[in-house]
C-alpha cells in the first residue's frame, strides 16, 4: 500500500515512523512532512489547506489511504472532500470535527446529553461576559471558540484579566473565532484518554498526561505542549469505566442520532476531580506531544488498525501494547510560545547515539541545502521508553545535553507529579 500522511509536526514524524514499521506499506508520502519524515518517506511541499492541490498529489503518487495528522484541515472539511473524490481517509468529517473546531458545539453536546463538564456560558459580546461574572467566582477559564494552536485558553485570576482576554478574542485575536466560552475553574488533575473510532465501534488507544505550561513546575503561559508521559497512572480501571459510560458513549450516540458518525482518532481531554472525570476538551486527532509517547508503546501494526477503522471492522481488531512506560521532552526555540527565530542551525544531531528504546521526533525542522535547521517553536521531541519514569527522564536529558542546542530550551521536570507521588513508578 501507498500511504499518504498529512502534516509536518512531531506527531506526524511519530506516525510516519510507526507506519514505516508496517509490513503492509510500500511507500509513504508526506504532505509536506519535515526533515525527520524525509528519512522515511517522500516529502511533497504543498499547502495542506489547498484541497485540490492535495488531491492532485494523492492521485499522482497513487496513494491508497490518507492519514490526516493535524486538526485544521479536518475542521475545514478535507475528510469530506477526499471521500467525495473516492479517496480512503482516516479522520472525521467536517461535522464531527466541530467537536474540536468549536468549543461551543462541544459544550452544547455536553449540556444536551448530561456529559460531565465545567459550568459554562457561550458569549458573543461583553454584556454576556458581565452576566456570567455576576454569578461565578474567580478564577475563570476563558476559551476562544475556534482553533487557536493550543494558545486559546487563559485561566484568569482577576475580573480585569477576564475582560481584557475576552475583548482581545472579540476583536479577532484568533482568526477562527470571535466567540468566547467562559468556564468555571475545575481544580484537579488533567489526563488524556485516546480512542480509535469507526461507524460501529471504538477501541482504547492509550492514556497520557502532558505539560502545557512553558516553565518548570507548570508556570508561565500555555503552549502546544512541553512534554508528556504514558501511561497516565491516574486513569484506573474504575475511572476508565466512568470515562467510557459518562463521556465517550453519550458523545458518539449524540452524533449517531444526528445521522452522523465518527471515524478516526478521538482525544478526550479530562480533568479528574474527586475521582470523577470531567470533559475539558475533545481533539479530533492524536495529541502532540502525546502521540510521541503513545505510539512507541504500540505493538499492533498501525496500518492494520487504520484499514479496519476505514472499513468499519474495528471489532475484529486486537490492539496490543508494550508494558514499558514512555516519556518525551520537547526542545523549543528560545522565546517560544512568544516570538522566536527560525532557520537556526542544529549541528550535533548526527552525533547522538540512540538505543532501540530512544527516538528523536522532528517537529519544527527543515532541510536547507541538506543542513538541518529549525522551522518552528517546538523543534524536536526526545522520547524514550523504559520501566521507570525517573530513569527515562534522566536518559532523555542526557541526550539533550549531548545535542547541546544553544538556541533552544526545555523543561527538566516532565513527569514531576507522578514521580513525586511514587519515585519507583
Amino acid at each position: 500500500m501507498n500511504i499518504g500522511l498529512i502534516g509536518s509536526g512531531g506527531r506526524e514524524h511519530a506516525l510516519c515512523k510507526k507506519i514505516s514499521e508496517s509490513k503492509l506499506v510500500d511507500k509513504i508520502i508526506c504532505f509536506p512532512g519535515n526533515a525527520g519524515t524525509s528519512e522515511l518517506a517522500k516529502n511533497v511541499e504543498l499547502d495542506i489547506l489547498n484541497f485540490k492541490q492535495v488531491l492532485n498529489s494523492i492521485k499522482l503518487h497513487k496513494v491508497d489511504l490518507v492519514i490526516v495528522g493535524p486538526e485544521e484541515p479536518l475542521v475545514n472539511g478535507i475528510g469530506d472532500f477526499l471521500r467525495k473524490n473516492k479517496i480512503k481517509v482516516f479522520g472525521p468529517d467536517k461535522y464531527a470535527a466541530k467537536l474540536e473546531g468549536s468549543k461551543a458545539f462541544m459544550k452544547k453536546i455536553c449540556k444536551q446529553n448530561k456529559i460531565p463538564t465545567a459550568d459554562f456560558k457561550i458569549c458573543e459580546k461583553q454584556s454576556d461576559v458581565k452576566k456570567f461574572l455576576n454569578n461565578c467566582s474567580l478564577p475563570v477559564v476563558v476559551k476562544a471558540d475556534g482553533l487557536a494552536s493550543g494558545k486559546g485558553v487563559t485561566i484568569c485570576k482577576t475580573f480585569y484579566q477576564v475582560f481584557k482576554t475576552t475583548s482581545d478574542i472579540f476583536k479577532g485575536k484568533f482568526k477562527t473565532s470571535r466567540k468566547v466560552i467562559l468556564e468555571e475553574f475545575l481544580k484537579g488533575e488533567e489526563a488524556s484518554y485516546f480512542i480509535i473510532v469507526d461507524k460501529n465501534n471504538f477501541k482504547f488507544f492509550g492514556t497520557a498526561q502532558d505539560h502545557k505550561r512553558v516553565f518548570e513546575k507548570d508556570m508561565g503561559p500555555n503552549t502546544g505542549g512541553m512534554g508528556a508521559y504514558s501511561p497516565a497512572p491516574i486513569v484506573t480501571k474504575s475511572l476508565e469505566k466512568k470515562i467510557v459510560s459518562k463521556i465517550i458513549v453519550p458523545t458518539l450516540r449524540a452524533l449517531k442520532r444526528k445521522k452522523r458518525s465518527y471515524t478516526g482518532f478521538l482525544y478526550i481531554g479530562l480533568m479528574i476531580k474527586n475521582s470523577e472525570p470531567y470533559l475539558i476538551e475533545y481533539n479530533i486527532r492524536m495529541g502532540d506531544p502525546e502521540c510521541q509517547v503513545i505510539l512507541p508503546r504500540l505493538k499492533t501494526d498501525i496500518i492494520k488498525i487504520f484499514n479496519n477503522a476505514v472499513k468499519n471492522k474495528l471489532c475484529d481488531t486486537k490492539i496490543e501494547w508494550k508494558k514499558e512506560k514512555s516519556m518525551t521532552i520537547v526542545l523549543c526555540a528560545k522565546g517560544y510560545p512568544g516570538k522566536y527565530k527560525k532557520n537556526l542551525k542544529i549541528n550535533n544531531i548526527d552525533k547522538i547515539k540512540l538505543t532501540k528504546t530512544d527516538f528523536i521526533y522532528h517537529a519544527g525542522t527543515k532541510l536547507y541545502n541538506n543542513k538541518l535547521r529549525s522551522n518552528g517553536g517546538r523543534v524536536l521531541n526526545i522520547t524514550s521508553i523504559g520501566k521507570n519514569f525517573i530513569k527515562i527522564r534522566e536518559r532523555i536529558i542526557s541526550i539533550l545535553k549531548n545535542l547541546n542546542w544553544k538556541n533552544g530550551f526545555y523543561r527538566r521536570d516532565i513527569g514531576w507529579k507522578v514521580i513525586k507521588k511514587n519515585a519507583n513508578y
